[in-house]
């Protein structure tokens, strides 16, 4: 980027915080779709939200303890053992416990959002200017450190759906079909879980547990209409790239919240998507209305008697 600085002009393409912050950018644009794409077709998109809940939780949890006891542990760390919890509680509650699902990601979401606002006001206040740049996200919380936490995040993230694709797949489009064929799908659906966890916590650094969920599900939402998985998976993607990366820019021009910025940047790309997509479909409807040959009369004229 320092090449294409010189190349271009353009200054803060050689800034090395907004480096990391276009390097975080591509990391969550790729890991988000990724896990997403699974999550969507298998109707458990919130799921992303009551795992940002549950990493608030983790955070606040990380911040307590560096405030009361003086030491220092990441806030990242505790976040993503948290939500990593919270992943194989909310599926243990839909296996076993016979809780629907939308009821077990409510009392999970609740309840960690519950224990982070107790651990905030247990300090009466003192950790409350921390917090608020992992609720709403931040430019500024990307440091050296949490880039490179993020990008190894990403490698692992990549790696466990790649090595569990089509048992992945076979489960998400038909889990008694997987149970039937021998599949251990309480494994693989602890295994979603877990990835889910991890690209919450880092994507929470810019997102912001408010907003984090959007990278898990607007995308995906945006390549609904590409053919085949693979290629709605590569089109999610592609529109993530572009939401993160235009939204880190215009929110470092404009000074303004770049998880705000990012997600408003997606929905107007699943809205672009989804009028060119109808346009589309009514020129073709209407093409081939043109086309279609005129209805036979079945008159014969006969005027006898």
């Amino acid at each position: 980027m320092d090449a294409l600085s010189a190349l271009t002009g353009i200054d803060m393409l050689g800034s090395p915080f907004m480096q990391r912050a276009y390097l975080a950018a591509v990391c969550i644009a790729l890991i988000g779709p990724l896990v997403g794409s699974f999550l969507v077709h298998r109707e458990m998109a919130m799921i992303g939200d009551t795992l940002a809940h549950s990493a608030f939780a983790g955070v606040a949890a990380g911040l307590f303890v560096n405030a009361a006891f003086a030491v220092t542990v990441p806030p990242l760390l505790t976040a993503l053992i948290v939500a990593g919890v919270a992943a194989l509680l909310v599926q243990t509650l839909v296996d076993y416990a016979g809780a629907y699902r939308d009821t077990s990601l409510a009392i999970v979401l609740t309840g960690s959002f519950a224990v982070g606002s107790v651990l905030v006001t247990a300090t009466d206040g003192g950790i409350a200017v921390g917090i608020n740049a992992y609720l709403f996200g931040s430019l500024a919380t990307v440091s050296r450190a949490s880039a490179a936490i993020l990008l190894a995040m990403s490698v692992f993230v990549t790696l466990g759906v790649t090595a569990a694709y089509r048992p992945l797949v076979y489960v998400t489009f038909d889990e008694i079909g997987a149970r039937a064929a021998g599949l251990s799908v309480t494994r693989y659906n602890q295994l979603l879980a877990v990835l889910t966890a991890v690209v919450v916590v880092g994507a929470m650094q810019i997102m912001g547990v408010i907003l984090v969920a959007g990278m898990l599900v607007i995308p995906v939402a945006a390549a609904t209409t590409a053919r085949g998985f693979k290629r709605s998976v590569v089109a999610a993607v592609a529109a993530a790239q572009f939401a993160t990366i235009t939204g880190v820019t215009m929110a470092y021009l404009f000074d303004v919240a770049a998880g705000g910025t990012i997600v408003l940047v997606a929905i107007a790309v699943y809205l672009a998507v989804t009028v060119a997509v109808r346009a589309r479909r009514s020129v073709g409807q209407m093409r081939s209305n043109h086309r279609a040959p005129a209805p036979v009369s079945t008159d014969r004229g006969d005027d006898t008697d």
